[in-house]
């Protein structure tokens, strides 16, 4: 079966403690089980301008923002594929398009001014959208003019995602992420999974899923209240650039070591 390539969805996200995780996946229990994939290293590479730019208009924006990042489900391997996504956010609705190529063309278009790679006809039947989608993205990056759109971030993190069981009815997915580590050198999605923690390890990213004229189920509303577990805007690659990369250049500006 070929990967989704297209997503129209709200997205909320949770930070939950341990006993608030514990309590969720109770009240999942009988409706939702682990997907296909199980537990999977997910790894990014965040694409941005020398200034940051994209993440900085993100986070300062209220109704639309926007990221770049090419993906991988654990370490490339030589030959390896990734998917290059496109990823909007406007008024509480996420837009998501991808496509998948192998790693190598796929660095050599974003980052050598190469062109969209080509694609066969298996592929294209995987993938019906896939020059309208190398189009989005490429104007995405243009958008910033001289400022080069180049890996910044490299993001990991252990993802354990779980979808509905055949007969619940329900169109919803749950993600649970943890050992979420960034860095901002070596990045290549060739190599380990090693960085800065960008969150206590003490602490699960949660992400809700649902379609986009969907709504949560009452047992998820239910159990979220009963364990006092509120939204939180919380992003990845924004709470890294803010804490360890912003933080740097505050420090520096003016000194010997800022240039």
């Amino acid at each position: 079966m070929a990967a989704q390539m297209v997503f129209e969805r709200y997205e909320k996200k949770y930070i939950l403690d341990r006993k608030a995780v514990s309590a969720i996946k109770n009240a999942m229990a009988g409706r939702l089980i682990l997907d296909k994939y199980g537990k999977t290293t997910i790894a990014n590479l965040y694409f941005d301008s020398e200034e940051y730019k994209v993440i900085q208009s993100s986070m300062e924006a209220t109704t639309y923002k926007a990221k770049l990042r090419v993906r991988s489900y654990g370490r490339v391997k030589e030959g390896g594929m990734v998917f290059v996504e496109l990823k909007k956010k406007y008024e509480g609705i996420v837009y998501k398009r991808r496509v998948e190529i192998p790693e190598f063309p796929a660095m050599d278009w974003l980052c050598a001014g190469g062109a969209l790679p080509p694609i066969d006809t298996r592929e294209k039947e995987g993938q019906p959208n896939y020059r309208r989608i190398g189009k989005e993205i490429d104007d995405f990056r243009f958008r910033y003019g001289d400022a080069a759109i180049l890996p910044r971030v490299y993001l990991s993190y252990e993802r354990e995602a779980y979808a509905p069981v055949s007969t619940s009815g329900e169109d919803i997915r749950i993600t649970f992420d943890t050992n979420i580590l960034a860095r901002d050198y070596d990045l290549s999605l060739r190599s380990e999974a090693y960085g800065e923690p960008v969150l206590d390890p003490d602490f699960t990213v949660m992400e809700v899923k649902i379609p986009k004229f969907g709504s949560m189920p009452i047992w998820l509303c239910r159990c979220l209240s009963e364990n006092y577990v509120m939204p939180d805007s919380f992003s990845k690659y924004g709470t890294y650039f803010r804490n360890r990369i912003n933080g740097r250049r505050n420090d520096t500006i003016g000194g010997q070591r800022y240039a």
